[in-house]
């Protein structure tokens, strides 16, 4: 902690950003690399002038500090909050339990005063006093008989352990609950922003968690929350982040994904039937009893129709929704407004069944209202999701699902014409561009004037946005951003091979073929282990597991036989174990040195073609005049092969090869895009070539 003096030195000028950044880098014990230094240019130069940028910087850059350093000089000097945004709990806390601890201690004597910084999250990450005092309403999860310390059922044994963890808990946050709860047990001691009774009214308002975490995060310097808030603040009429002027954006590969999943609205008959419960025994018993007949009504009515995406209203389900959303408006008249004299429990109980019927009439209207004649002008895409049968059962009923078929006019509106925004990752450029990403933000095309390596766009990509007008077309703010791709400290040519089966059949719907599975075994033993294998989906990952564990000559692991971060560590603990799995390997595996020098990928990783959200958004894209499967199917695709091949070369002395078993890699039209995404490895489609290279690397790391 620095000296009392130098932070009441408020008139102290604060040393330039380049002196702050090589304090910062001296401190924390490395080197100050060319793209770090030319990122955190970038970064200060955005904040300054306004003006937004995309920066890729790969792994081993420094992005963290390239982006911190600006951010936390215009902070200080400012007296003002920037907000940093993460789409993994990861990354979250190696930012507010490493980096920015360390950064505090390098800069406080420098600043003149001290750094101060916070984590903040949704209200729902919060464990709410006030629930665990009273329970939570009695509903099909359970309610206030979980509370009984007698109760043998394992959710009431994690309602138990809640309560007793929230008698030591100094932050409330569900994310230090270690081992953690289920997501069933957690409602039990949680509430909704929607359904808090507000700090001014709760008896334990003063002691709130999620309270105390905004009235941190308000005094802070630096607030760093995550990809789902940051929606959240943007689409609900409450303001939840502090007043800020600048956000970063890191992972921002996947703030289009996070984005939609907030906007999505679901509606099951459990959904209303629960709401109708909630509201029992506020309103007549008639008008309860409306809204659990329209449950009842949608049940019967979601057993019969076909899953999947729905282009046209059904007649049927159209006076099912109708009717449950008059009986939904019915419950919220008479419940009526809140009562600002009414007893704590009470109110709790009203604001609990308001935010339920709230959510479920608003989805119900913006189903009815999606299915426009035009396809072009429709906005959002529903589906129908149906039971999965396990041994006979559902696990989960029927549901609908409405959900944005884009999102870059609300982060147009919402984020880029109110402050400043920085976008990093180490993957943003999808076949040598900025634009496909960009263009899904809802940035305008980069112009004439762009840098030459930020704006060769793929051929048929569709415009999505344009300068000056939101997605409706309507005139809007003016924005000018920037692509910048500060490289890589790897020498990828040197240090990996892209290898692609060339020869190999072009994957089948019937899981991987034997070709495919000889292929696996081979590389695998060349390599002498030391393999992750990333596959398109959780039943080629399992396949691929069952027929090689007996024929391999070293252990193999796969997702699923146990949680994934013990799996991961288990991995890289043993340097000859393989591990197979599918969609968060392929982002969030770091496991550098000799346990990981092959990566291997079984099919390009298109998504489903009946996805409902990716099939909408290609057919709006077609037709606006654009190329669907470009602009959604290989964006997609390209996205998750650069992040799957950025899993080999985590550390300067990694080697190894990327191995995508898809020929169509090589012979496809759009192979070039998708090879244009990936580092610039040393390529090759000879097999013998491979084999020999992973000999040699075996050899080596057998001999260290």
């Amino acid at each position: 902690m620095p000296a009392p003096d130098l932070l009441t030195d408020s008139d102290a000028k604060i040393p330039d950003m380049p002196t702050l950044l090589s304090a910062a880098v001296e401190a924390i014990g490395g080197a100050e690399r060319p793209g770090q230094v030319e990122m955190a240019g970038a970064v200060e130069k955005a904040i300054a002038s306004g003006e937004h940028v995309a920066a890729q910087a790969g792994t081993g850059t420094g992005k963290s500090l390239a982006y911190l350093v600006p951010a936390i000089r215009y902070a200080v000097e400012k007296q003002t909050t920037v907000v940093v945004s993460t789409a993994t709990i990861a990354l979250q806390r190696q930012l507010v339990d490493r980096d920015l601890p360390r950064l505090a201690e390098a800069l406080n004597p420098l600043l003149g005063r001290e750094l101060k910084f916070a984590i903040l999250k949704g209200r729902r990450n919060y464990l709410c006093l006030h629930r665990v005092q009273t329970g939570a309403p009695e509903e099909d999860e359970g309610g206030a008989g979980l509370f009984d310390p007698q109760q043998l059922s394992m959710l009431g044994r994690q309602v138990k352990r809640l309560n007793e963890w929230a008698e030591e808990t100094t932050t409330g946050d569900r994310d230090e609950l270690v081992p953690g709860v289920s997501e069933q047990a957690w409602r039990q001691v949680a509430v909704t922003a929607k359904e808090c009774l507000g700090a001014q009214r709760c008896p334990q308002g003063t002691e709130c968690f999620a309270e105390l975490a905004r009235a941190e995060a308000g005094e802070a310097h630096i607030v760093v929350t995550n990809h789902a808030l940051l929606a959240i603040d943007a689409l609900e009429e409450f303001q939840v982040l502090p007043e800020h002027d600048v956000v970063i954006v890191d992972e921002a590969h996947e703030l289009v994904d996070r984005v939609t999943s907030v906007a999505t609205g679901d509606l099951s008959a459990a959904g209303v039937d629960t709401a109708a419960r909630r509201c029992g025994r506020l309103v007549e018993e008639g008008v309860a009893d409306r809204l659990k007949e329209a449950a009842e009504g949608l049940g019967v009515l979601l057993e019969d129709l076909p899953a999947g995406r729905m282009d046209v209203l059904p007649s049927s389900l159209g006076s099912t929704l109708a009717a449950t959303r008059d009986a939904l408006h019915a419950c919220l008249t008479a419940i009526g407004p809140e009562k600002k004299d009414a007893d704590p429990g009470d109110m709790a109980a009203r604001k609990a069944a308001r935010s339920s019927l709230e959510d479920l009439h608003d989805t119900a209207v913006r189903m009815l209202e999606s299915f426009q004649p035009e396809m072009s002008q429709r906005f959002d895409v529903v589906w129908l999701e149906k039971p999965f049968v396990q041994e006979g059962r559902p696990k989960r009923p029927p549901a609908l699902h409405v959900a944005p078929i884009g999102v870059g006019g609300l982060l147009r509106t919402t984020l880029f014409e109110q402050r400043t925004a920085v976008l990093t990752s180490a993957t943003l450029t999808l076949g040598g561009s900025f634009e496909p990403l960009a263009r899904q933000w809802g940035l305008p095309p980069l112009g004439e004037n762009a840098p030459r390596d930020a704006k060769t766009a793929a051929e048929g990509l569709a415009q999505t946005a344009t300068d000056g007008k939101d997605e409706d077309g309507k005139d809007g703010k003016e924005i000018v951003w920037s692509g910048l791709d500060v490289g890589s400290p790897f020498d990828h040519p040197k240090s990996g091979i892209l290898y692609v089966a060339r020869h190999l059949p072009q994957p089948g719907r019937d899981g991987l073929a034997d070709a495919y599975l000889t292929e696996i075994t081979e590389l695998i033993e060349a390599a002498g282990g030391r393999t992750l294998g990333l596959f398109s989906s959780m039943r080629a990952a399992r396949q691929a597991a069952d027929e090689l564990k007996d024929h391999l000559s070293h252990p193999l692991l796969c997702q699923g036989e146990d949680s994934t971060s013990l799996l991961v560590k288990q991995f890289a603990e043993d340097e000859r174990t393989c591990l197979f799995g599918t969609l968060s390997l392929w982002q969030g595996v770091d496991v550098p040195g000799p346990s990981l020098q092959l990566v291997i990928m079984d099919r390009i990783p298109f998504p489903r073609p009946d996805d409902p959200v990716s099939s909408a958004r290609a057919r709006a894209v077609a037709a606006r005049g654009g190329n669907g499967f470009m602009a959604v199917s290989a964006t997609h695709a390209a996205l998750l092969l650069a992040q799957g091949a950025g899993r080999l070369l985590r550390s300067m002395d990694d080697r190894g090869v990327v191995a995508v078993l898809d020929p169509r890699l090589a012979t496809a039209r759009y192979g070039g895009f998708l090879k244009n995404s990936l580092p610039p490895f040393w390529a090759t489609t000879d097999p013998d070539v491979v084999r020999g290279a992973l000999k040699r690397l075996d050899a080596a790391a057998s001999e260290s």
